[in-house]
């Protein structure tokens, strides 16, 4: 794609030069900003259900979930207002900078209704092609500029609606906005289809993950190998040699010790047992009353009651302190920690914690150890577990390793995406022979 043929000096810093004939406008000079909902629209809608939209039900992709319905009459006095054409623009941090904006379009009833932390612009079609203004909203510098300008309300920080209002844009003529905004269309959705297909790459792979990890820790490595009942439904059936013991055969419940000055352990879905931020250890060291901290040996199992059926758990490679809200678990019997460490985080083990934890009914999540300790684990023999871990180990370290260049292709492609929409919007590439 070529330049210009000719550029001036546009007198914004954000915007830099645009072509000579483009001009430069304030955003309430293209459209106004969260229009009256008293209108012939509204007049008889009474108890009619129109599309409801809450933040979660908009992406930061822009696409939105209209599922939700709820009556005119339960939502017009208390939730912002939109029609069809309209852009949302979510104010509060962290939805302004993650880009949560929407170009509300094939609006599935009459009006709508959503989150009272979205502004709403209402483009005005003699001056502005929608979906043109939308793309300069979705660009870079309305965010990172914008960042700067948040206010803060009881912890939360908002982008004032004056800040959107009197933000200034490059406005090429109306013909040509149009031209823009398609090209736009066409390119970003061939980029969004890559996206997904490495997306979906990403997730095929870390299903494979999953599944070689719930395979192995319960079948072992010897696809011949003679099996035998498990004795718990949710494992199956196990290698005929290995013997299965109780976890309060292989665990005891460990005291709380008074250990200020250790290292501040976390334990996390993804990785486990880590230290809080492995990059500086002196993040770790925490000043407060640590009496009611549990000291953390290596081989030490760990898990947080509240969220041990995320898969927040793991067996420990360090020595430090986790809060009360983690049990920790001192093993009682020989065995091989990195086989236990994935066993114990398989998906049929997190499974039946969820199935165990307290309160799961009432939301109040908690796995205790009276209950955990009467779990059934196969224990294979010492060599096998060092066998199956270190296999474990190889292979996931490659399926993670695919998975990072998928993720850093899909960043990249999202990078692609947002310069071409910013350099399209402000005339710095010209796309009028593209369309």
């Amino acid at each position: 794609m070529r330049n210009y043929p000719e550029y001036k000096d546009s007198g914004v810093e954000w915007i830099g030069e645009i072509p000579i004939h483009w001009k430069v406008l304030k955003v309430k000079q293209v459209g106004s900003s969260n229009p009256s909902k008293t209108n012939s629209k509204t007049t008889h809608l009474n108890d009619e259900p129109v599309v409801f939209l809450p933040m979660e039900r908009v992406q930061t992709d822009g696409t939105i979930d209209q599922e939700l319905r709820s009556p005119y009459s339960h939502l017009k006095n208390g939730y912002t207002y939109f029609e069809e054409g309209d852009i949302l623009i979510a104010k509060v941090t962290p939805c302004f900078e993650n880009g949560k904006i929407v170009h509300i379009k094939n609006l599935a009833t009459s009006v709508g209704f959503g989150s009272t932390e979205f502004i709403v612009i209402r483009p005005d079609l003699q001056r502005v092609f929608p979906s043109f203004l939308y793309y300069i909203f979705r660009s870079d510098p309305l965010r990172s500029i914008g960042k700067h300008f948040m206010t803060s309300a009881v912890g939360l920080k908002r982008v004032p609606t004056e800040f959107v209002e009197n933000f200034q844009i490059p406005i090429p003529i109306y013909q040509e906005q149009t031209q823009i905004a398609n090209f736009l269309d066409r390119k970003t959705e061939q980029i969004d289809e890559l996206i997904r297909i490495k997306e979906r790459k990403i997730e095929l792979l870390q299903e494979q993950r999953t599944a070689l990890i719930n395979h192995v820790v319960t079948k072992g490595l010897n696809p011949h190998v003679e099996m035998k009942p498990s004795g718990a439904e949710w494992i199956g059936e196990i290698p005929k040699h290995w013997i299965t013991i109780r976890c309060t055969n292989l665990f005891e419940l460990k005291h709380i010790k008074n250990t200020t000055g250790e290292i501040n352990l976390s334990v996390y879905r993804d990785y486990g047992v880590i230290k809080r931020d492995s990059r500086d250890d002196n993040y770790n060291r925490i000043s407060e009353d640590t009496s009611n901290y549990k000291l953390v040996e290596p081989g030490d199992f760990v898990f947080n009651k509240m969220k041990c059926w995320q898969g927040s758990l793991g067996i420990s490679e360090y020595r430090g302190i986790v809060s009360p809200a983690y049990t920790v678990c001192k093993p009682k019997k020989f065995f091989f920690g990195k086989y236990f460490h994935y066993l114990l985080r398989s998906n049929s083990y997190i499974q039946e914690y969820k199935r165990l934890s307290y309160g799961i009914r009432t939301g109040q999540w908690e796995l205790r150890f009276e209950d955990f300790k009467d779990m059934i684990v196969p224990y294979p023999p010492y060599s096998e577990q060092e066998q199956i871990a270190n296999i474990l180990d190889q292979r996931i370290k490659q399926i993670d390793e695919l998975v990072l260049v998928e993720q850093q292709k899909v960043e990249l492609l999202k990078e692609y995406r947002q310069s071409l929409i910013t350099e399209a919007v402000t005339g710095k590439i010209d796309i009028r022979n593209e369309v």
